[in-house]
Order: structure tokens, then sequence, then C-alpha cells
């Protein structure tokens, strides 16, 4: 077995290869195991060539970038079924599909390379929100978010009554589609518990920024999955049009099991790079607890803000709220304590896609005709997001880091480890 080729491959550049890039070259040679060693050679011949992958392929340096993509490009033109997909221009990766030949010929002779990750799968998080963290004081004074855009990078936006106004716009890295929908339903849900006015409600559901600007960028398919790749494309796309739609937070209710250290997770640095221009960037902290160590990627960034959730026991009354069980705790894999704050995210009643994937799988959620009720750190999130607007809003020269110091010290210590509720359960009265 260690004399083939990608084993071989795999121990030389170990620091090359990420976990799962590892694995899944080890994991070509399982058909082996009853093949007759005389056919050994031709097999691994043929698997080389047959099975691909999707990769990030990450560059030692920024201005190593359009070389190394350039490079990669040369390189796997002789290479059968390989592509370059994306090359991101605000950090040194591209993504690509590969065989297991063009790996090994990428390993062996591009100088630029730092590291191929496997382009593995992310997921939507899943498992009366507002007055709870007593964001309607905000808005009784007049602070509703105006102006304010809120990206919701999830599965896409439907145009709700409620928000479809404000929807000012859509970019579909899934099915490339121009005009706004949501085929999962979860992207729509997360959009009115930032930015919902509750118009079909008289008011009752609204989000804590009701005046707020959307734009929706579809990362996440029909049932709320999507890729490594997929996601940095879209915060490369609010990064690239920051400025003609006047973005200024975006909202990620989705992750991926955190599996190396923050500084060299791809979606980490994406997020980061965001953060560093000028977008407050608020993310699910993970559906995984109570257990410690499960916080998400890119949750365990010590820059963003990471959202766990609260169940406020549907109660305006915040003394019988309570940590949601499946809120992901901290410690991340570096050590950071996490999540930052905590918002309510059980049975969060928001917009309602009709027809979508979540409307069909779960008929019994639905609220009245035109809202729907999940719970999940997804629904945490967005809730932050829109409380982020309300801020940005009061402050409008605030940096990130401003921004999140401010919701900090708007948080109410609810008593419990620093790892379950970080800074604790927000209280937006704090703010005024």
């Amino acid at each position: 077995m260690f004399g083939f080729s990608m084993i071989k491959l795999v121990r030389q550049h170990a620091d090359k290869l990420d976990l799962h890039m590892r694995s899944k070259l080890v994991n070509l040679y399982r058909p082996m195991r009853k093949v007759p060693c005389f056919l050994h050679s031709s097999i691994e011949k043929w698997l080389k060539k047959r099975n691909k992958m999707k990769v990030l392929i990450e560059f030692h340096e920024e201005e190593a970038n359009v070389l190394g993509a350039t490079q990669v490009h040369e390189l796997i033109a002789s290479h059968r079924k390989c592509k370059v997909h994306h090359q991101f221009g605000s950090i040194p990766f591209c993504s690509a599909t590969l065989t297991a030949n063009a790996v090994e010929d990428l390993l062996t002779n591009c100088t630029h390379i730092k590291k191929i990750h496997y382009d593995r799968e992310v997921k939507a998080l899943l498992d009366k929100a507002s007055p709870s963290i007593h964001a309607d004081v905000l808005n009784q004074s007049g602070v509703t978010g105006k102006d304010i855009t809120i990206a919701i990078v999830d599965t896409g936006i439907y145009p709700h009554s409620d928000i479809k106004d404000r929807i000012i716009g859509f970019q579909d890295f899934v099915n490339q589609k121009s005009e706004a929908y949501d085929d999962n339903g979860h992207g729509t849900h997360c959009a009115g518990d930032a930015a919902g006015n509750g118009y079909l409600s008289d008011g009752k559901y609204r989000g804590p920024a009701p005046e707020a600007n959307l734009v929706g960028v579809k990362v996440l398919n029909k049932t709320g999955s999507g890729s490594l790749s997929t996601v940095i494309a879209g915060v490369q796309w609010c990064i690239d049009n920051k400025e003609e739609y006047d973005i200024k937070v975006i909202s990620m209710s989705l992750g991926s099991s955190a599996t190396q250290p923050a500084a060299d997770d791809p979606v980490v640095k994406a997020v980061e790079k965001a953060w560093q221009e000028g977008m407050v960037v608020c993310v699910a902290a993970g559906n995984e607890g109570p257990d410690d160590n499960t916080v998400s990627s890119p949750g365990i960034s010590s820059k963003i803000i990471t959202v766990g959730a609260i169940d406020d026991q549907n109660t305006l009354d915040r003394s019988d709220d309570k940590i949601a069980s499946f809120s992901s705790r901290g410690p991340t894999i570096d050590g950071i304590t996490k999540p930052d704050i905590l918002t309510p995210g059980v049975n969060i009643v928001s917009l309602r896609s009709p027809g979508s994937y979540l409307d069909k799988v779960s008929k019994d959620s639905r609220v009245a005709n035109d809202y729907f009720s999940l719970s999940g750190t997804s629904m945490a999130t967005p809730i932050c997001a829109g409380v982020a607007a309300l801020v940005l809003e009061q402050n409008p020269d605030f940096t990130p880091d401003q921004v999140k110091e401010k919701l900090i010290s708007a948080a109410e210590d609810w008593g419990l480890p620093v790892n379950s509720q970080g800074h604790g359960y927000l209280d937006v009265s704090k703010l005024i």
C-alpha cells in the first residue's frame, strides 16, 4: 500500500494538503483491497485519471495570486476533466475541479501553492424575538435601520410583502438566476429575522431593523447545502459590490465543522477580509450544543461576531429565558472564547417562502398564511445583524470593531459559562 503514488504524495506533501484532501487521496485505494496485486498498477492509473474532486488552492502570498492561478491554468491544461472555476481577488485562493493526477502535477511543479483544501460541504445551520431583546425600544425612538444594507448570504430571498420593496440586490451562485427567489426558505426566514417589517401581520412579526435594505446572495442550494468555494465567492461578491449597494452588514447563518485553526481556514480568511473592508460580519455559532468545542467555521474567527441562541420561552419577560440546548459552545479549536453574544433562536416566527423545500417538508411550521417558525443559531444571527444595522444608523462612521464593542456593551451577563454565553444576552435598550 505504501508504494502507491498517492500515498507517497500525501506523505511527502502532508503540509500542503488539508486533512480532508489527505483522506480523499488515500481513500482512492479502497477498491484495491479486493484486487489482485498484478492489476494494481493499471487500476491505479485509471483511478488517478477518473476520480475528480473539488478543491480550493491557496497561494503563498497575495501578490502570488495571479501568478499562481496562471501557473495552475497552464499545468492542468493537459489534464482532462480539470477546470479552474473562481479566482478570488481579496484572498489568495482559487477554486478548481482536479483529478488525482492533476493534484500530483500541481504539488510537484507549481511553486506558488501553499496548500490545497478539499472544497467540503457547508450547510444552513438549522435545528417573539425582537421584543425579547428590546429592539422595539429603539424602533419607537425612530431607529429602524433605514438606509443600512444587510447582505443575507444564504439560500436566497423570496420577495415577501414584508421586505420586497427593500431588496435592492440579488446574486445567485447556485443557479445563476437574476431575479430574487428562495427555493429552500432558510434565507427568506433569516431576511425577515433581521429586517421584516410585519406588514402582513399588522406589525406582530418584525425584525429589529424593519427599514433596512437587503441584498440576497444565494450560496446554498434547494436543500440548504453548498461548498466552501461558493460561500467564499458570495463573500467576495459582497466585498466587490460593497460600494454599489452600500453593504454595511453581512449575515451568515451557515457553517461547517471546524477542522483546522482559524489562521488556516479559507472561509475565515474571506470573512475577515470583509471585516477589514468595513463590513460587520455576523455568523452563527452552530447547532452542535450543548457539548463544548462545537463552534462551526467561520464562527471560530476571533474578529467577527459569533452568535449563539437563547430560548425566550415566547414571552416578553426575560427572567424565564435560558440558553438553547442546541447552541454550540466554545472554546474554538484555537482556544478562543466563543460565542460572542446570545440572541433569541427558538421558535422564531419570520417570513415564509411558499413552495420552498422547507415549506413543503415542514408544513406544521407554517404560521397563518405568510409566516414560518424555525429554530437555530441561524435565526439568532440575523437578529444580531439587524441590531448591528441599528447601531450603524446611529453611528454611521463606526468601524466593525466599534460596532462589535457596542453590541458587547449591551450584553447582559446571564451567569452562564463564558463559552456558552460569551458576553451575555443582548439587550438593545442598553444601546440608548
